[in-house]
């Protein structure tokens, strides 16, 4: 059986921090569109649209701590720029200059570089949604040589959805998608030895499309598999709303919603997707849910058990919660174990408009019964489940 030579390997681990970074370039660029950091601007008489000021950006970087310093900031950007996610808005700059200069994110204006490395990952992005958000997916916790392997699937598993799903019309093609997705860094073998074959071998999505990147991790350019083994967790607090500062440029139309410039340039993304490949053919999509990061300390008063929760006469109310995700997160964060908690809500999210409180206990989560479980197992089965969450949770009576 064919195995993986360094030069492959080697490639496939260049594609895969190419696509990382592609991925935390998308979560940023949302974040900033929340925030209004991203917007339409007035200097010497013309109208810049959907675009943020370098020396705002940096600021709000380290206020968000995205950057621990202004310098870690410029580096961050200039990432960004070297894999053509931002560019100057009149490209009269190579590098990122922390001054009152214009940039804008490529995908906001329709120059966005889709090659064919950039398909297969937005291929393979499409079919983690889909395999994430359906019930019995293939993709699932699976053990090899006592090593547990998150998001694992056999190759002749995977070859039979394809086909059953209507992504290819037979096994070749799917063998050869399969390819080109290890060979891009998005789908791997669990002991990065073999290609993608029709077998019973054991792979997994090298890449985790949900996880919440912190940008610092892009300076790690040589240790991407660190990157993709951080702990999943679908939260989100959503402090985005950076404060006002005195500035040069004249934002207009700041309510006005996110458009692409060139509509000649946006069309072309459809018919650059035709492709005779059968792995180019789903269409291009770039939504990342992002998430967040854990408050180590508790905000329960104290600990309580499940057997106090559940105990008859107990001063607990149960609710029900139908949570549906928006582009930036659920906007809560869950903590503890046996049960879990919530230890954080965004009061400006879709839980906090659900009902959502700090110190409600998480009883059950898309119908399971989740008292026993940590929460990076409550984790996992948000991740895996819809966009529409239901949660049952436990509040103390007033």
């Amino acid at each position: 059986m064919e195995s993986l030579g360094s030069g492959l390997k080697k490639k496939a681990t260049e594609h895969h921090y190419r696509a990382e970074v592609m991925i935390a370039g998308e979560q940023l660029r949302l974040r900033l569109h929340d925030g209004k950091l991203i917007k339409d601007r007035r200097y010497h008489l013309r109208t810049y649209p959907n675009c943020f000021v370098a020396k705002e950006l940096t600021d709000w970087l380290i206020d968000h701590k995205e950057a621990p310093d202004r310098e870690t900031g410029i580096r961050l950007m200039q990432k960004l720029m070297d894999h053509y996610i931002i560019h100057h808005v009149c490209d009269e700059h190579s590098d990122y200059k922390d001054a009152k200069l214009l940039y804008r994110f490529r995908k906001d204006d329709g120059t966005f570089p889709l090659s064919k490395d950039v398909k297969v990952f937005m291929r393979g992005q499409s079919l983690y949604e889909k395999l994430v958000s359906v019930e019995e997916s293939i993709l699932k916790v699976r053990e090899e040589n006592s090593v547990k392997y998150q998001r694992a699937f056999l190759g002749s598993e995977m070859i039979d959805w394809l086909i059953q799903e209507g992504e290819v019309e037979n096994r070749q093609e799917a063998v050869e998608l399969g390819r080109a997705l290890l060979e891009h860094g998005i789908i791997q073998h669990v002991s990065n030895r073999h290609h993608f074959f029709d077998s019973d071998i054991l792979y997994h999505f090298w890449i985790n499309f949900r996880r919440r990147r912190r940008l610092t991790e892009l300076l790690n350019e040589n240790s991407s598999r660190a990157l993709s083994e951080s702990p999943d967790s679908p939260f989100c607090l959503r402090k985005l709303n950076p404060d006002p500062g005195n500035t040069s440029f004249l934002s207009v139309q700041t309510n006005k919603e996110i458009k692409v410039v060139s509509a000649v340039r946006r069309s072309s993304i459809t018919s650059l997707s035709g492709n005779s490949n059968a792995y180019f053919s789903a269409p291009p999509t770039l939504v990342f849910p992002p998430v967040a990061e854990c408050n180590p300390k508790s905000v329960l008063k104290r600990p309580v058990t499940n057997e106090e929760l559940l105990s008859p006469g107990a001063p607990y109310v149960k609710k029900t919660l139908t949570i549906v995700g928006d582009a930036v997160g659920w906007g809560f964060v869950v903590r503890g174990g046996r049960p879990c908690h919530i230890q954080a809500v965004d009061p400006g999210g879709p839980a906090a408009a659900a009902g959502m409180k700090v110190c409600q206990f998480v009883f059950s989560v898309n119908g399971v019964y989740v008292l026993h479980l940590d929460y990076q197992t409550i984790s996992s089965l948000i991740m895996t489940g819809p966009r529409t969450l239901v949660m049952e949770v436990m509040e103390a009576i007033e």
